[in-house]
């Protein structure tokens, strides 16, 4: 379970982050180059899982600007994000940009943490695999959102997130002077991380964009 620290309402930052640079710089001499360049910055949670979940489902498979308009539409819709406000919401959430898809699958989502279907109370003390094998339940959520929730939302320091695009691109980058890498080529190098996967993932993604998205 990951111990995290409140820095301001509702936003928690890792306890292990400044042990995990440490120890990755120690190990690896491109995390050695590439953690100093972000001086205090780290990952951060906002701490309440629905309203993650909902933004990583809103934002699948667009750009960065147009899910934060799509999020604005929406949380003017449902400004308390509560699964029980979606819900009354219905099919009308479309009106925010969302395709029909992703209407439903938010509706199932709410309907997952309205009826309990999923134990999001239990989550933070529940392993990685466990919450994925729950979450991957849910419509439109598969491994690769569970994966950004541990990371995002429970701050889980050791998750490697081998279908992320930025992942492999910034291995790419920084370990393999630009060329192609497969998921074994991933996990060569995620070796020498473990058990901060996590951290080190969150550097290569600030060397392709030093602001960090939110979830």
């Amino acid at each position: 379970m990951a111990k995290a620290t409140a820095v301001e309402a509702r936003v928690f930052i890792p306890e292990y982050w400044e042990e995990a640079k440490t120890e990755l710089m120690r190990r690896d001499r491109i995390m050695r180059r590439l953690i100093p360049q972000f001086g205090d910055m780290h990952l951060v949670s906002r701490g309440d899982p629905f309203t993650t979940l909902a933004r990583s489902v809103i934002g699948q498979q667009i750009s960065v600007k147009a899910a934060d308009a799509i999020w604005a539409r929406f949380v003017a819709a449902c400004p308390k994000v509560t699964p029980a406000q979606v819900l009354k919401a219905g099919e009308t959430l479309a009106g925010c940009g969302l395709s029909k898809r992703k209407t439903e699958y938010l509706l199932d989502l709410a309907t997952h943490f309205k009826e309990k279907k999923v134990h999001a109370d239990q989550w933070a003390s529940m392993e990685d695999e466990a919450v994925i094998a729950e979450l991957i339940q849910i419509r439109g959520i598969g491994r690769w959102t569970a994966e950004m929730f541990l990371i995002f939302n429970l701050l889980r320091p050791n998750i490697l997130p081998l279908d992320d695009l930025g992942l492999l691109k910034g291995i790419s980058i920084n370990y393999f002077s630009g060329e192609p890498v497969s998921r074994s080529d991933a996990r060569e190098v995620a070796a020498n991380w473990a058990p901060w996967c996590t951290v080190a993932t969150w550097y290569l993604w600030r060397s392709l964009a030093p602001v960090p998205v939110e979830y």
